[in-house]
C-alpha cells in the first residue's frame, strides 16, 4: 500500500473515530440534560406559602414569626373569595329552584377548583387526605390549577370532517349577573398575595420520607432501599463470582464438561432480567422461604444471581491479562498456587475486577424487573438494617415505572418521577465514574 494512501485512511479513520465520540457526547446531552433540569426541579422551585406552611405545621421547619405573618397576608387576601362564595351559596339558596339547578353543576366545579388551588374553605370540615387539606405547594401547578378554576373545557363537533376539538371556555360566563361574577378577574388579579410564591431550595427532597403517596415529603426510603439491595447484590455475588472465575482460570481443566459450564454462564448473562424475578420469586421466596413474602434478602439474592454472570466474566479475563511471567516466577520461588494466586495474580488483576464488580452494581441499583415480584413495594417506611431479612422496600427503579404508570394522580407529581429519576442516574453515573478513577488509580500504583 503505497504511503500517501496509508495516511489518508489513517485520517479517515481518525476522523471517523472522532465524529463517533461527538455524535454519543450530543445524544447523552440531548438525553441527560432534560432529566438533569427537571430532576432538579423537585429540589429548587417556586413553592407558595402552602408550602411553607406544609414545612412549619408538619416538620416544623422555617422561620416562625416570619411564616405566620405570611399565612396572616395569604389569608386576608382570600377574604374576598370565601366572601363572594358564601354570598353566592345565600343568593343560591334563595333564588327559584329553575335558577338553582341551572347553577348548581357549574357552581359545585368552580367551588371545588377553589379549594385545590387554595385549600378547604374556612369553616369547613377538615378533609381526612392530607393532599386535601393544603393548596396548591408548587407555583407551577398552582398556575394549572388557577387555569382551570378560570376555565372549562369543551368539546367542539361542529366540524364534521374532525372528531372534535377542545376548546377553553370562560367560567365567568356562566354567573353573569350574580355575586360570584366579581370573584374571577379577583382571582386572576391577587393569585400572587394569596400564594405568595418564593424561590426555594428543598434539600430535604433526599432525606424525607413521602407522605400522602408522594403528594407530599422526599424519596429517602427509595434510596436507602436502593443501597440495601445493591449492596447485598453483591455481597452475594462477589465472593462467589470471584471463586468461579479463579477457579476456571487456575484450577479447572479445559474439559466439556467445563466448556458448558462456561457456555451456561454466557447464557444466563443474555436471560431476560424479568426472568431472575420470577425465579426468585418461584426458588427462594415459595421453595427455600427465606422470607415469608417480599423482603429485602430475597431481592438482594436474585439481582445477586442476575450480575453474577458479569461479575464472573469480569474477574475471569481481568486474571486472563496478568502476565503468566507473574505466576511462573512465583512458583519458581517455591510458591504455592492458592499463594501465588492470592499474593501474585489477584493484585494484579483487581483493576479489572474493581470494573466489573461496580459495573455490576450499577446494573443492580438500575434493574426493575427482578424486584417487582421478590422485593419492592411502592409506598414504604426507611428499613432499620435488621428489617431487611423479612421487610419489603421501595426502590428507585421500581417507583419510578410505577409513579409514572400506575399513579392516580400522575400530572400532579411529576416533579418527583423526574426527581428519582435524576437520583438513579446520578447514582449509576457515580458508579461508573468511580469504577473508571479506581482502574486508573491502583493501575498507576501497581506500576510503580
Amino acid at each position: 500500500m503505497r504511503l500517501e494512501t496509508r495516511k489518508l485512511l489513517d485520517r479517515s479513520f481518525t476522523g471517523s473515530g472522532i465524529l463517533a465520540i461527538v455524535l454519543m457526547a450530543a445524544a447523552l446531552i440531548v438525553l441527560l440534560a432534560p432529566m438533569f433540569i427537571r430532576g432538579a426541579g423537585a429540589i429548587v422551585f417556586t413553592a407558595t406559602v402552602e408550602h411553607r406552611r406544609l414545612m412549619l405545621e408538619r416538620f416544623d421547619r422555617g422561620n416562625r414569626p416570619q411564616l405566620e405573618a405570611e399565612i396572616e397576608a395569604a389569608r386576608k387576601a382570600r377574604e374576598p373569595v370565601y366572601r363572594m362564595l358564601a354570598d353566592f351559596e345565600q343568593f343560591f339558596a334563595t333564588t327559584v329552584p329553575e335558577t338553582r339547578r341551572q347553577y348548581e353543576k357549574p357552581f359545585r366545579e368552580f367551588k371545588k377548583a377553589v379549594q385545590t388551588l387554595l385549600g378547604p374553605i374556612p369553616g369547613a370540615p377538615r378533609p381526612m387526605l392530607m393532599r386535601d387539606q393544603y393548596g396548591q405547594t408548587r407555583w407551577d401547578r398552582a398556575q394549572v390549577k388557577l387555569s382551570r378554576a378560570l376555565y372549562r373545557e369543551e368539546w367542539d363537533y361542529s366540524d364534521p370532517t374532525r372528531s372534535g376539538i377542545m376548546r377553553l371556555k370562560p367560567r365567568s360566563a356562566d354567573f353573569i349577573g350574580t355575586p360570584l361574577e366579581p370573584l374571577f378577574p379577583y382571582l386572576e388579579k391577587n393569585i400572587d398575595g394569596m400564594l405568595i410564591p418564593r424561590r426555594t431550595v428543598y434539600w430535604q427532597f433526599l432525606t424525607d420520607t413521602s407522605f400522602d403517596s408522594h403528594f407530599f415529603g422526599g424519596i429517602w426510603p427509595e434510596i436507602l432501599g436502593t443501597f440495601y439491595l445493591t449492596v447485598g447484590a453483591m455481597l452475594f455475588a462477589l465472593p462467589l463470582g470471584l471463586i468461579a472465575a479463579i477457579y476456571l482460570t487456575e484450577y479447572a481443566r479445559e474439559t466439556r464438561f467445563i466448556e458448558m459450564l462456561r457456555t451456561c454462564i454466557s447464557t444466563l448473562a443474555g436471560v431476560p432480567s424479568i426472568v431472575f424475578g420470577l425465579f426468585g420469586l418461584a426458588f427462594f421466596i415459595n421453595t427455600l422461604k427465606v422470607s415469608s413474602s417480599k423482603s429485602v434478602l430475597a431481592g438482594a439474592m436474585t439481582l445477586a444471581l442476575m450480575i453474577l454472570p458479569t461479575v464472573i466474566r469480569a474477574a475471569e479475563e481481568a486474571i486472563r491479562a496478568v502476565p503468566a511471567t507473574y505466576k511462573e516466577a512465583a512458583l519458581s520461588l517455591g510458591a504455592g498456587r492458592w499463594h501465588a494466586v492470592r499474593t501474585i495474580i489477584l493484585p494484579a488483576a483487581l483493576p479489572g475486577i474493581l470494573t466489573g464488580i461496580v459495573i455490576s452494581m450499577g446494573r443492580a441499583a438500575g434493574e426493575t424487573a427482578p424486584i417487582i415480584f421478590t422485593a419492592a413495594v411502592s409506598v414504604g417506611k426507611p428499613l432499620a438494617l435488621w428489617q431487611v431479612f423479612t421487610q419489603a422496600t421501595p426502590a428507585l427503579s421500581w417507583n419510578i415505572y410505577n409513579l409514572a404508570t400506575e399513579h392516580e394522580a400522575v400530572d400532579e407529581i411529576r416533579h418527583v418521577q423526574y426527581g428519582l429519576v435524576l437520583i438513579l442516574v446520578s447514582l449509576v453515573l457515580i458508579l461508573n465514574l468511580a469504577a473508571i478513577f479506581l482502574r486508573a488509580r491502583i493501575s498507576k500504583r501497581l506500576r510503580g
